[in-house]
């Protein structure tokens, strides 16, 4: 007779994740949006297990940090009263994002004292040359020490009893890695290059970049060394190397991870959002309308002194990110727009297009006459409202008074003073100049002004196609726009970026999850996920330039067909293809993404479990 033996089940060991990053709470470019948005998926399933480590700058943290007061016994605290013991300067407590983490900050600038003791120490065990190098190089380092120090600390503390998952992103957060491998620190490791650093500098100087790859596999180092970036290319790859789970964002730009830092990626993590969906289609739709007219009231500011069009026949075309000028596709954007006005003038188009290009570059301020037209139609504005109270009263007067069935005359209720100041305002507004395509005095010419000269893109009457070059970031504060980046997006019928080198690209993604269609390329690792997961990624709202096989001519052609084709459609199919651009965002949603980093952290422990 079987015995009634109830299985010993094994005792699941805790677990801990903790995020490291330069930009947590610390907002430089697009990582800091990956870790901020993502955060509050991973506390849905770490709760307090889950913290992140970042640098510690007093004028981003008055915004974004709250200080944890109260002693804290948790592994978490004891390590931190630990390292504060030791003379480090800590701060603990809240990261004031969705899920409101808890993050610890280090202020390295203290260890900055012995920047050059730590420079020689990577020198000598991992051979990290740090001559000539920038001053962030320092700064990362410093942070790096402290990283480490903690992550040490934190491990012989609670590593037989926890395991620990540490995931660096970026080679600003990665120079502790190297050590605590070397030193067989017992926590589980995970690196995440989001674009490397010498691939960003190798794509817009050598012809044929991703066909030449693996010809740079043997002379990295060198490559590195000609365009002054050897100490940030070293680190870079001493974390891939270092790590138990080497990972990267997209298929495009794992292939550059084999070559530039010689080692294939376990792991692709694509980025998300968090996506707000809405309960009914005609809220984001009322939102776009809402949105479309603040741009309207810039547009008008903008062009009408000069000349009017047709707003009911508008399209408000975008492209948006870091100033590189072939990286990011502004040539082959500017490139197919040229095409494009050509072709809506051979088909006789009474369709305009207005073409936004946020990004930032130096300026000395904003243009005067610009912020001056704006102002002057604010008091056409307020003239005409003015007058049209004072006409109202008076026409219901006439009206209730009058015996005659007929419409009263409503000159004769305007005063020759509200008359002749209209006149005057509307006189002092108008101008035969051309509108300005910058809106600012750049500090330099650069290759946007230079094209848009070249190819007399010069916003005249009779261009089908006009340009307005923002060259900064769009913000509430922004005395031409008034509203959020955001907000911005969601007014625009399309955005365009179609760029050459592009890791992810937050950009388009942003425009499919606030409903807007979008242009990428199959370079830029959100296209090359898109054209992985959906065969009819076209119909619904996502436009893939064929990039890697195409010349740059073809390239812009196959772009200007394309915003042809979309300026052709009914205002009904644009309305339709939003829908259903909408209705993909959630694909796109943390919660649905987040798993890829679950499977990269479950990795990282096996992989370090003797």
């Amino acid at each position: 007779m079987a015995l009634d033996i109830e299985p010993i089940q094994a005792k699941v060991r805790p677990k801990a994740l903790i995020e490291v990053a330069w930009e947590v709470c610390n907002q430089v470019g697009g990582i800091y949006t990956v870790i901020r948005t993502k955060v509050p998926s991973m506390v849905e399933k770490w709760g307090e297990d889950y913290f992140l480590l970042g640098p510690y700058f007093p004028q981003t943290a008055a915004a974004e940090f709250e200080p944890i007061e109260t002693e804290d016994k948790s592994m978490l605290g004891k390590t931190i009263a630990k390292m504060r013991e030791m003379g480090f300067e800590v701060h603990y407590g809240y990261w004031l994002v969705t899920g409101k983490p808890r993050i610890v900050l280090f202020d390295f600038r203290p260890i900055m004292a012995r920047i050059d003791e730590l420079k020689f120490a990577l020198w000598n065990r991992h051979q990290l040359s740090t001559l000539n190098a920038e001053e962030l190089v320092g700064n990362v380092i410093a942070f790096g020490e402290c990283v480490r120090v903690f992550l040490t600390e934190l491990a012989s503390l609670q590593a037989a009893k926890v395991d620990i998952v540490a995931h660096f992103h970026e080679w600003m957060a990665a120079t502790a890695l190297p050590d605590l491998k070397q030193n067989n620190v017992k926590i589980s490791t995970v690196f995440t290059t989001h674009a490397t650093m010498l691939g960003r500098y190798l794509a817009p100087n050598v012809p044929d970049f991703y066909n030449q790859l693996p010809t740079f596999q043997p002379r990295w180092q060198e490559e590195a060394r000609h365009y002054g970036i050897e100490s940030q290319a070293t680190i870079e790859r001493l974390a891939a190397q270092s790590c138990h789970v080497m990972t990267t964002v997209s298929d495009v730009t794992a292939r550059e991870c084999e070559f530039l830092l010689g080692r294939q990626c376990d792991l692709i993590l694509p980025n998300g959002l968090n996506i707000t969906r809405f309960t009914a289609l005609h809220e984001f739709q009322n939102l776009h309308v809402q949105y479309k007219e603040k741009i309207h009231q810039f547009v008008m500011g903008h062009f009408f002194q000069s000349y009017s069009f047709d707003l009911d026949k508008t399209l408000y075309f975008f492209t948006s990110g870091r100033y590189e000028y072939a990286n990011k596709g502004y040539d082959l954007t500017l490139e197919a727009l040229s095409r494009l006005n050509w072709k809506l003038k051979q088909a006789n188009s009474d369709m305009t297009v207005v073409m936004f290009i946020i990004t930032k570059n130096p300026y000395y301020s904003l243009d005067a006459s610009v912020l001056q037209s704006r102002a002057v139609m604010e008091e056409i504005r307020l003239t005409c409202e003015a007058i049209e109270k004072q006409v109202g009263d008076k026409l219901f007067l006439a009206s209730a008074t009058s015996n005659e069935l007929k419409m009263p005359d409503l000159n004769k209720f305007v005063e020759e003073y509200w008359q002749l100041r209209l006149r005057r305002t509307i006189q002092t507004w108008k101008t035969k100049q051309l509108p300005k395509t910058v809106t600012h005095h750049l500090k330099q010419e650069d290759d946007i002004v230079q094209f848009l000269r070249k190819a007399n893109l010069q916003n005249h009457a009779e261009d089908n196609v006009k340009i307005v070059y923002h060259p900064d970031f769009i913000a509430t504060t922004n005395p031409l726009f008034g509203m959020e980046y955001n907000q911005f997006v969601r007014g625009c019928h399309l955005g365009v970026f179609p760029s050459y080198y592009e890791p992810w690209g937050y950009t388009p993604l942003e425009c499919v999850a606030r409903g807007i269609p979008t242009v990428t390329s199959d370079l830029s690792g959100f296209g090359d996920y898109m054209m992985q997961i959906m065969r009819d990624y076209e119909n619904w709202g996502v436009y893939v330039i064929n990039r890697s096989k195409q010349t740059f001519s073809q390239a812009a052609d196959q772009l200007a067909d394309i915003l042809f084709k979309f300026i052709k459609a009914s205002r009904r199919d644009r309305i339709m293809q939003r829908n259903r651009v909408e209705s993909i965002s959630e694909v796109f949603d943390w919660k649905n993404l987040r798993s890829y980093y679950d499977t990269a952290h479950d990795l990282a422990i096996k992989r370090k479990k003797p």
